[in-house]
């Protein structure tokens, strides 16, 4: 589709440029200047808006599309206004602009955004139709398929949405709300499809007779570099598997291994990312984890972060104590420092199972093996076979021979080959199962990790896949899935500092779970005691987790699948981190104080905190060199990252995502000339009022403060 230029179409019109880029953006337009282009069709729509005889947009689909629209002025007009002092410009966008410019082209923002304002002006039935029947609108369907369905032209319903404030081209979908306002206005009943039931799986609980014992499945976390993947090769050499002769070992994403007659499965995951990744989409796979901590180094802070991932998810913990041949190995000292995480040795009177190992050499493997089978012994892990299988996804890949090839554990029940499945929003009918070795096998019970093959598309780790009656019913489930908004739903009930007393008083929130992240461990430590003395009858807080460093994707993760709050002291989030918080709805909360921290969670208990303002960030520069300027002090060479720079705005240094210095801007030059602001993907040079620390890699971010 041809494009044209503001520039250009603001010529035709006898416009400014400035005007109709300032008219484009209130509709919603991605235009950032003049030079900016648009698609063909939105320029025509915006000619006809701005023309001279201002005929309603819906004439070409029936008189009542668009009745509410006013008449523009004549381009005489405009040219007259243009002469006299102010611009026409301006007071005619006021006439035209839609009550919420923030509304985006078709995206979820102008859906959300312009609900309210599209349920005030919903038509009043003066020009709508007689009752042509009822219309069944999808949540969200495209503009071409809403025209076919209403046998109206294309350009009547994007012409009708401009008029709302939501541009939409032909390829673009709209909401249910923008579709049933022109829907209505033609004459239809406007209804939302029925929810398929998706829940398709028998959860209700087998009787005891049924129960078998399962394998345990045990994940493997700790520290970089202190001996996971080793203890791994040690424990995968430790099988003794008669046919495993001439047979080809295959890498899938777990494995078992046997012990005195009995199995133990293992999953192959890269750490707590990966653990807790699968656990924000609702798979609680494991039973058991192992804890590797090296003897000569001890508890370090992906260890903690792992204790924390464990604790969270309520898995129980077993030690192991790698590396016990080093010259520096202290088992006393490492006991110690996993007593003060509240992890206590069994031999120190605690619950903790700890084992001294050397991997390298396989020493304390078998023992460590016994732990693993005791502890699942004590658990009583147990599954019925003989029902439709459950299963969850741990790895998937695009095979270029295979298609779609997704490795699942069996949780419960059993998943056979020809067996109809659907995985999240993917249906299939299992063509194979293969096993770690590279056999095909017939059917995967409970705890058995194989490769299935036979999907229609490759789905996400921690997806559930589960056996249905047929493969229609499969499609038909999978189809209302992809119709599903998750996000929202999870969105819906993530816990939010501002919500904390009203949930409490209905009950809903009896735990208050808080990540803390600070610049230093010292302050760490202080925020955790301080906000654990919070505590009353009704509310208990637990810091979950805290560390020194920046607010990492790791940290949202944790704190979306514990539905916890995120307290910064003195750091900044991560760009990534930031982003994930929002699509997660996980609420983060950033200080310079302790004590306002503090005050904070105090005041939400009580049902006291009122925001009165808000952190929005305008944008982020990298700093790539900086010079000293005799009698101005250091200035920074910066790229802009993310945003705009604005000259008037408050800004941050940050170093590794650690807050060093907060003040305003004293200057902002592109080249040698002072500019007001300088947007993403463009170089600048930026001085700091009073500050002359800057070094290169430090990020510069501009914010301000809206009242809420």
């Amino acid at each position: 589709m041809s494009k044209v230029r503001v520039y250009e179409l603001a010529r035709d019109l006898g416009l400014e440029s400035k005007d109709l880029v300032d008219f484009l953006e209130e509709l919603g337009a991605d235009v950032k200047n003049h030079m900016s282009t648009i698609e063909d069709d939105i320029a025509e729509l915006v000619r006809e808006h701005f023309s001279k005889d201002g005929e309603a947009p819906g004439a070409q689909g029936g008189a009542s599309l668009a009745s509410e629209k006013t008449s523009p002025p004549s381009r005489d007009e405009r040219a007259r206004e243009r002469q006299g002092k102010g611009s026409a410009a301006p007071r005619r966008h006021e006439a035209k602009k839609p009550q919420h410019p923030q509304a985006q082209a078709g995206g979820p923002a102008a859906r959300h955004d312009a609900k309210a304002r599209r349920k005030d002006r919903a038509p009043s039935g003066d020009g709508a139709q007689k009752n042509r029947g009822t219309l069944v609108i999808p949540d969200t369907i495209t503009v071409r398929e809403f025209a076919e369905k209403l046998g109206v032209p294309a350009t009547a319903i994007i012409k009708t949405l401009m008029g709302i404030g939501v541009m939409a081209s032909i390829n673009q979908s709209i909401d249910h709300d923008a579709a049933a306002m022109v829907a209505q206005k033609l004459g239809y009943k406007v209804e939302r499809p029925q929810e398929t039931q998706t829940a398709v799986v028998d959860t209700s609980e087998d009787p005891p007779e049924l129960l078998k014992e399962r394998p345990p499945i045990v994940t493997i976390m700790g520290h970089v570099d202190h001996g996971k993947t080793t203890l791994l090769d040690a424990i995968r050499k430790t099988r003794v598997v008669e046919t495993e002769a001439g047979g080809i070992t295959q890498h899938l994403g777990a494995y078992q291994v046997q012990r005195n007659g009995k199995k133990i499965t293992f999953i192959d995951t890269p750490g707590h990312e990966a653990f807790t990744a699968m656990r924000s989409r609702g798979a609680q796979v494991t039973d058991i984890a192992v804890l590797v901590v090296a003897a000569d180094d001890g508890v370090m802070p992906q260890t903690v972060e792992a204790i924390n991932h464990a604790k969270a998810a309520d898995v129980p913990i077993i030690v192991a104590v790698n590396k016990m041949d080093r010259p520096g190995a202290n088992l006393d000292r490492v006991k110690q420092q996993l007593a003060e995480h509240d992890l206590v040795p069994e031999d120190w009177g605690g619950d903790t199972i700890v084992v001294p190992v050397v991997a390298l050499k396989g020493e304390g493997i078998d023992d460590l093996l016994e732990m693993i089978l005791l502890v699942a012994e004590l658990r009583e892990l147990k599954a019925n076979p003989d029902r439709p299988g459950q299963a969850t996804v741990i790895e998937s890949e695009l095979d270029k021979g295979k298609g779609p090839v997704a490795t699942i554990l069996v949780k419960n029940g059993s998943v056979r080959v020809g067996d109809a499945v659907v995985v999240g929003p993917i249906a299939g009918r299992v063509r194979a199962l293969i096993d770690e070795m590279g056999r095909s096998v017939k059917v995967a019970g409970p705890s058995m990790p194989v490769q299935v093959l036979g999907l229609s598309d490759v789905p996400q780790a921690g997806d559930l896949l589960e056996v249905v009656a047929d493969e229609r019913t499969a499609r038909e489930i999978a189809a209302a899935r992809q119709q599903e908004n998750r996000t929202e739903a999870q969105r819906a009930n993530r816990l939010r500092l501002a919500e904390l007393f009203s949930r409490v008083q209905e009950g809903e929130v009896k735990d208050l779970n808080i990540v803390v992240k600070a610049d230093v461990q010292g302050s760490v430590e202080a925020l955790r005691h301080s906000l654990e003395k919070l505590s009353d009858d009704r509310v208990r807080v637990n810091v979950i987790h805290g560390a020194a460093g920046g607010i990492t994707e790791s940290d949202i993760n944790l704190a979306a699948v514990s539905n916890a709050i995120v307290i910064g002291f003195n750091v900044r989030p991560e760009p990534s981190a930031r982003n994930l918080a929002e699509r997660e709805g996980v609420d983060i909360r950033l200080y310079r104080v302790i004590y306002d921290a503090i005050q904070d969670v105090e005041n939400a208990m009580q049902g006291l905190l009122e925001p009165t303002y808000e952190e929005v960030v305008l944008g982020r520069a990298e700093v790539r060199a900086t010079f000293r300027i005799p009698g101005v002090g250091t200035v920074a060479g910066c790229y802009v990252t993310e945003g705009k720079i604005v000259r008037s705005a408050e800004a941050r240094v940050l170093r590794d995502n650690v807050v060093i210095y907060e003040g305003r801007l004293a200057s902002l030059k592109r080249f040698k000339d002072d500019v007001r602001e300088v947007a993403e993907g463009y170089e600048c040079g930026i001085g700091i009022e009073r500050f002359n620390d800057i070094k290169e890699g430090d990020i510069i971010e501009v914010f301000e403060m809206r009242e809420v």
